[in-house]
């Protein structure tokens, strides 16, 4: 079978569905993956065939927002998402998708594979006269579906327990439909018109999960917010981390078990500016004998970050993180939604601090089920990082709740099950579609504490 993947040229993106990609290939698919060009020696190197996005979707990963700088500047915020979710993705549709249409006319393929966050699939999704292939959308972010309390996506949160609550959820869902979702719903309908696509009554984000063929959330049902959701939406765990990227570092002998182990860590988008968390817990754990801080720069020269550098403290561009979460006692992270949830796959507890992009909304969950600390800001201080970290270091239920959740995890065969789904999607396509559509996409309820 042919298959071609589609991802937003970012890591946080790109790193899972190339570990999809390799399940795939190692069951004798052909495999292309479709994403920005900074990607193709290592989309070559792990023998995918590569294809590059056009130049007007295709942007730097190590500086995402350089063709929006607005972005660097705008405090978090409603009219940061607005921004975002009008530049970053629903401008990138029309080149997207006629490079997707491009794709399929040459490569042929049986089956697109995208992130939730490719919208270039979006117009193939609405047009149901289109002859297409099978699309799987995966969730490298957040569920992105409306919630029983109506509270909006990327505000982080966390489910209404009180009538009061839900009151107050639906005074600032208003808010957000005016400051966000109107405007960027105006944009995307229009541009779907020029496109000769019906326009959606969807939101663009809840348009992923609505109208995938199948949808698979990497994550576990533990770490979501409870709520109705359509049967094509799968949970299939954390794919595998792909190993040997990059080699060990030279301080690899120190993580001997002698000391607790800290590692932060500040993504590669929003790791333009280290003075937001990995400066500040280097100073605020700079005086603990019995930890050790290994810090990661997210691809960036180490001495991209700021001051001085605490005689506790290792830090490293990239880092092997097959070989480091083993060792890792806790994570000190802005919320990234794949570093987190691979840090719950190994039962590591957290202490979270970031609200721009998906991060309040990832944060809120940690805090929700247990697993670690949100300290719910963009800049956290030096005396609020060390006590967090001390606190999820010194007590137990953090740790307890995080190997929780790392046994869910354990209990799903991600190969398995992504296997299994695109196995059957592609058998229930050989039938004209919209035979199942009803009864694929009829609400199931998802999400749990365990």
């Amino acid at each position: 079978m042919r298959i071609l993947i589609a991802s937003t040229p970012a890591n946080g993106h790109v790193n899972p569905m190339l570990a999809i990609a390799r399940i795939l290939m190692g069951e004798g698919h052909e495999v292309a993956v479709y994403t920005g060009s900074a990607f193709r020696a290592r989309i070559e190197a792990a023998g995918a065939e590569f294809f590059s996005l056009p130049g007007d979707a295709d942007f730097d990963p190590a500086d995402p927002f350089s063709r929006i700088p607005e972005l660097k500047v705008l405090p978090p915020g409603l009219e940061w998402l607005r921004v975002a979710i009008e530049r970053i993705f629903i401008e990138k549709i029309p080149a997207q998708h006629e490079g997707l249409q491009r794709l399929i006319r040459s490569f042929g393929p049986d089956l697109i594979v995208g992130d939730d966050m490719f919208f270039g699939v979006l117009p193939m999704l609405l047009d149901a006269g289109s002859r297409r292939p099978p699309i799987v959308l995966c969730g490298t972010s957040i569920l992105h579906w409306p919630r029983e309390d109506g509270a909006p996506i990327f505000l982080g949160l966390p489910p209404a327990t009180t009538s009061e609550q839900r009151e107050q959820y639906a005074a600032i869902a208003r808010d957000y439909h005016e400051a966000v979702d109107r405007p960027a719903g105006l944009r995307l309908n229009k541009l779907l018109e020029e496109l000769g696509v019906e326009p959606t009554s969807m939101t663009l984000f809840y348009s992923s999960v609505g109208l995938a063929d199948a949808y698979l959330q990497l994550s576990v049902p533990g770490f979501e917010f409870p709520r109705d959701i359509p049967r094509s939406v799968h949970f299939v765990g954390t794919p595998p981390i792909i190993p040997g990227q990059v080699p060990l570092p030279p301080w690899a002998h120190e993580l001997d078990g002698s000391r607790k182990v800290v590692l932060v860590t500040q993504g590669t988008v929003a790791n333009h500016n280290f003075n937001l968390l990995v400066a500040p817990a280097l100073a605020a754990l700079a005086n603990e004998p019995d930890v050790l801080v290994v810090a990661t720069a997210g691809g960036r020269p180490i001495d991209a970050i700021p001051g001085p550098v605490p005689a506790n403290a290792r830090l490293s561009s990239y880092l092997p993180f097959e070989w480091l979460l083993p060792r890792v006692d806790v994570l000190v992270t802005n919320g990234g939604y794949g570093s987190v949830n691979q840090a719950l796959s190994f039962g590591i507890p957290l202490v979270t601090a970031g609200l721009t992009e998906d991060k309040a909304d990832v944060n809120a969950r940690v805090a929700w089920s247990g697993v670690g600390i949100d300290l719910a800001t963009n800049e956290p201080g030096h005396d609020a990082l060390r006590r967090a970290v001390r606190t999820v270091l010194d007590r137990p239920d953090y740790r307890l709740r995080a190997q929780q959740m790392a046994d869910e995890f354990a209990g799903i065969d991600t190969r398995s099950r992504i296997l299994e789904i695109i196995g059957e999607l592609v058998a229930d396509r050989k039938r004209p579609w919209g035979v199942d559509t009803l009864a694929a996409h009829a609400p199931r309820r998802a999400g749990r504490r365990s």
